[in-house]
């Protein structure tokens, strides 16, 4: 389905439509520590991001040519992007939390001729992936050694001419290759034209109205993530609308603060560990009392909106994992009525979501205007077909051919159901279905988003294949394990979270029922591969890693076990 849009959506005439109609105007705000923050108007991003696409022609480099970016979100990299695209050249995000030998992984097969180093946690074990004659342009805020080994930007932009005119590229033209962080396999790469970002942006926004040229934006999830490059790039591309970035996760609140944003887009992780930071400073119960107070329920409200740093926000949404259906109760009770949305990089990430103001908690919502979407009649997978979807895997024509139906429609991959009112229910991935001893199937994923709504619980995956009954790895967070150090803490929070599994397995089918839950004080990190970059535990990681113990904690007949290397 070749998406049908007007050229003056393509990202190219985008950039030179906010260059020209209001130059002056900031769009960037990128902090440089200590609190100190530099501010770009369009004209100097666009003056920069032309400059730097004259010199990339000026290294040779061929239209068409595969140019990287590794670097967590700042003003130039999305500046980099503009002038990979004005060169007439494709760019490759990498996530700036991978592995160095992933990272040779993408550079070898997406072919770079060359890679943007900038902002990033952990250069010295990455630098070992990149390949000794790569040639590499150190971004503002890279690392100090990265700054000392390759050309600077600064010093590129200083002594280089703008790239002079308004040179276009076709709608069908390859714009971005997209390497999927995946929760199993190796990263593929997935190919996204300048169509089909314009197309899926402009169907986005039919929905959501409240993103328009007086909107602000905090860029924080990583750029190379297919929310984040959708929402907040060509979402910028689209409305002119203003972006802030975050420094560091220990500013994280301060950024926020900073930002104060209109639109706010997060995973499910950090909307549960605001929910738990303000548990932390007041009870649940005594917020539920508050907010039955007619009197106080406002200045409640308002209050913990602006410790947040969202009380001018107008659109708030999650996505990327499960939305628990409590979590999204509890901010409506705040006046945050959170939006769920449902999309995956193949699909620029546009598909579902549910209405503003209109929660259906359980569900993704509806689809969005021109997304065909239906469910296999066997299996129940959710396929889906739209002029968003991608050109294909890079170089991989059988994985692309398996992706797809016969019939044109994309293979999500997750299982679902529909509600009466069309809404779409996300009920598992084909593939994470596990049988039990017994013979019955077992769908993790909403008995994860139970468990997860426990204060203590960083993070949990539902397994037990082959088992009796199923049980629950739990990551508990700083706080549990701090509280767990004193023989009393730790026998209170055993005994909350008993109590916890005992009421979750009262929601639950027999054969569903956990049999036990086993805490770990570890984290689970990109870095030991549990997760990945958007925080999605890796189920066959996790299956690697301590299926040989299952039958033995099951054998232990105990509600909580402690996990000990």
């Amino acid at each position: 389905m070749a998406p049908t849009v007007s050229p003056d959506a393509l990202a190219l005439q985008r950039l030179y439509h906010w260059e020209k109609t209001t130059p002056e105007r900031v769009v960037f705000t990128q902090p440089l520590g200590a609190g100190a923050v530099r501010t770009y108007t369009w004209r100097e991003a666009m003056d920069q991001s032309r400059r730097i696409a004259a010199h990339l022609q000026s290294l040779g480099l061929k239209p068409g040519d595969k140019v990287a970016l590794l670097s967590k979100n700042t003003a130039q990299w999305l500046m980099a992007d503009f002038a990979i695209w004005l060169g007439g050249f494709v760019s490759v995000p990498l996530y700036p939390t991978l592995a160095a030998g992933t990272i040779r992984q993408i550079l070898d097969h997406s072919e770079a001729k060359l890679l943007f180093v900038g902002k990033l946690d952990g250069w010295a074990g990455m630098k070992p992936g990149i390949p000794a004659a790569l040639p590499c342009i150190a971004l503002p805020l890279a690392p100090d050694d990265a700054c000392a080994a390759y050309p600077g930007w600064d010093a590129i932009v200083a002594r280089t001419a703008p790239l002079a005119g308004t040179p276009l590229r076709d709608a069908d033209e390859l714009a971005t290759i997209m390497y999927t962080s995946g929760t199993t396999g190796a990263p593929k790469g997935v190919m996204h034209s300048f169509a089909t970002f314009a197309w899926g942006v402009a169907s986005g926004l039919k929905r959501v109205t409240s993103i328009d040229q007086s909107a602000r934006m905090l860029s924080y999830l990583p750029l190379s993530h297919v929310a984040e490059r959708t929402l907040v790039e060509h979402g910028l591309l689209a409305t002119g609308m203003q972006i802030w970035f975050a420094d560091s996760l220990d500013t994280f609140a301060a950024d926020l603060q900073r930002a104060r944003p209109t639109v706010f887009f997060s995973v499910p992780r950090l909307w549960v560990k605001f929910q738990q930071g303000i548990n932390a400073k007041m009870p649940s119960a005594k917020l539920d009392r508050l907010l039955k107070i007619p009197i106080l329920r406002g200045i409640v409200r308002r209050k913990i909106l602006t410790a947040l740093g969202l009380q001018e926000c107008v659109f708030a949404a999650g996505g990327a994992a499960p939305m628990p259906p409590e979590l999204l109760r509890w901010y409506n009770k705040l006046g945050l009525d959170l939006v769920e949305v449902y999309g995956m990089t193949e699909n620029c990430g546009v598909s579902h979501a549910t209405l503003p103001g209109r929660q259906r908690p359980g569900t993704v919502g509806l689809p969005y205007d021109g997304i065909q979407c239906r469910l296999d009649p066997v299996t129940s997978e959710i396929q889906m077909k739209a002029p968003c979807l991608m050109l294909g895997y890079y170089k991989e024509p059988e994985l692309t051919r398996q992706a797809m139906t016969d019939d044109g429609w994309l293979k999500t991959g997750d299982k679902g159901a529909l509600d009466a009112e069309g809404n779409l229910k996300i009920t598992g991935r084909v593939k994470d279905l596990f049988k039990t001893s017994k013979g019955k199937y077992v769908a993790p994923a909403p008995i994860e988003d139970k468990l997860v709504m426990h204060g203590a619980i960083e993070a949990c995956c539902v397994t037990g294949a082959n088992l009796g009954q199923p049980l629950a790895l739990v990551m508990l967070n700083a706080e549990a394990i701090r509280k767990a150090a004193t023989p009393e803490g730790k026998s209170e929070l055993e005994a909350s979270l008993a109590a916890h599994v005992d009421a979750i397995n009262q929601t639950l089918d027999p054969h569903e029922q956990l049999d036990c839950i086993v805490l770990m004080s570890d984290a689970w990190t990109v870095d030991n591969d549990i997760i990945t970059p958007t925080f999605k535990v890796k189920r066959n990681r996790i299956e690697d890693l301590f299926a040989k113990n299952y039958e033995r904690w099951v054998g232990q007949r105990k509600k909580i076990i402690w996990y000990a290397a």
